[in-house]
């Protein structure tokens, strides 16, 4: 990947071979799925989408795509075993294997609500809105 600074979503796909764009894609389409009324930014020079703040990042890699904050917990132990995490709260979905797309959309839709809950009880404009 370029050091290129990417301005939009559409220009960070572009940016890879159809592939790698047409995964990016499935990722892109299942957030916005997931919370219509989310705003898509780039945030570190990665897509991302915000409600109250950003609460999904994805990137692509040489062999992998990440998904971050990958939420923590026993509940997701069974389900994230198959792919690799990291402590940073990480999960990769290597290329040579399909897409989880009903686990996708079941992280998605968890950082949605954690997005939600979190700011539930906060008056617009105290947080901070993503980088």
């Amino acid at each position: 990947m370029t050091a290129k600074k990417f301005l939009t979503i559409d220009e960070y796909h572009s940016a890879f071979p159809e592939d790698v764009r047409s995964r990016l894609d499935v990722f892109r389409k299942i957030i916005s799925e997931a919370a219509p009324k989310a705003e898509e930014v780039i945030s570190y020079n990665m897509p991302a989408f915000k409600l109250n703040a950003v609460f999904v990042y994805y990137s692509a890699y040489k062999k992998h795509i990440s998904l971050f904050p990958a939420p923590g917990g026993k509940e997701w132990e069974d389900e994230f075993a198959p792919y690799p995490t990291s402590g940073r709260g990480t999960i990769q979905f290597p290329f040579d294997r399909p897409l989880p797309i009903d686990l996708i959309k079941k992280i998605v839709k968890h950082l949605v609500n954690a997005d939600i809950n979190k700011h539930k009880n906060k008056p617009a404009g105290s947080t901070p809105a993503g980088k």
